[in-house]
């Protein structure tokens, strides 16, 4: 994923999430609905949130140091797990309380215009800030689905800002239906249903980025058909007979660390098996350019051998 296309997707989030935050506060303030509250404070939980990724993406790029050798690379993914707690504590949860009270204690929606108004300005502005992000998804997404560039991204921020987006957007609809209803039926009861229904949806979008995020956090290998394409770039290399084990670990979205243990052949002298490793280097560079950390060591190929004094024994 291109830092560039990252960033500008964040900014267009954070410049849509300010706009509409205020508007809706002014919403609430004149028409009183748990459900304009509930997307007002969601609306500022998800500036902070784009904040942070800004913040994470910045930190990411210091030096590394003797205390952290690998870098920084993997506080991308700190910051992204808690954009989802703090979508998960404040969005959600307060979404719930309110609606839940309201639900209780339901009081008519004033001034309704000014909340159709808002929300649906919001939309637009909403639709505006998910296309940016869907656009710079589309740029590195390949022939994946959705789902697959959201589950395998080795960079946090675009699914991250692509499924605010989404809630943002389905939380606007649940809003306009909720006071809609309100207003149609004359039951504030409505207007707490549809904050419920918001809080459930941050719920679930919050409980799906903390589970990705952790994985990333955890440490997160190269997919199977990329780590096939490294063993075949190690293998085609004269020197390497064949690659025993193999291990790889993305330490920053952009940098993937691989050490694998390869079987030389017995006959080979130093100078020949420090010449095969430094072409096998090469070669994966050369197809991944993510790969900055490559650690292979030689060993003899066992198997090899084995059949040699057999052979040999034998004859």
């Amino acid at each position: 994923m291109s830092a560039e296309g990252g960033t500008k997707a964040i900014v267009a989030a954070l410049a849509a999430n300010l706009g509409i935050a205020v508007s809706k506060f002014v919403a609430f303030v004149f028409t009183g609905s748990s459900s304009m509250l509930a997307e007002s404070i969601h609306s500022v939980a998800d500036s902070g949130n784009q904040g942070l990724l800004l913040i994470g993406r910045k930190r990411s790029e210091r030096r590394r140091t003797p205390q952290h050798p690998f870098g920084y690379g993997r506080e991308r993914y700190f910051y992204a797990f808690v954009v989802a707690v703090v979508l998960f504590t404040v969005g959600a949860a307060f979404s719930l309380y309110e609606g839940i009270h309201k639900i209780s204690d339901p009081h008519k929606v004033e001034s309704p215009a000014w909340a159709f108004g808002v929300l649906s300005a919001a939309i637009v502005m909403e639709i505006f800030s998910f296309r940016t992000a869907i656009v710079e998804s589309n740029r590195v997404r390949g022939d994946k689905s959705w789902v697959q560039f959201i589950r395998r991204s080795k960079a946090p921020e675009l699914p991250v800002v692509l499924l605010e987006d989404l809630g943002a957007l389905v939380g606007l609809i649940l809003a306009l239906l909720g006071v809609t209803m309100a207003v149609v039926t004359g039951d504030g009861v409505w207007d707490g249903v549809g904050t419920v229904a918001i809080g459930v949806l941050l719920a679930l979008i919050a409980i799906i980025l903390a589970l990705e995020t952790k994985s990333l956090l955890i440490g997160e290998g190269a997919d199977p058909e990329v780590e096939g394409r490294i063993v075949a770039a190690l293998e085609s290399v004269d020197e390497v007979a064949r690659v025993i084990h193999i291990r790889t670990q993305y330490v920053g979205p952009e940098e993937m660390l691989i050490a694998a243990k390869i079987a030389v052949d017995h006959d080979d002298t130093a100078a020949e098996v420090a010449r095969g490793i430094d072409a096998a280097e090469a070669k994966i560079r050369a197809q991944f350019p993510e790969a900055r950390l490559i650690y292979l060591e030689p060993a003899i190929d066992h198997a090899d051998l084995k059949s040699t004094e057999q052979t040999a024994t034998s004859s």
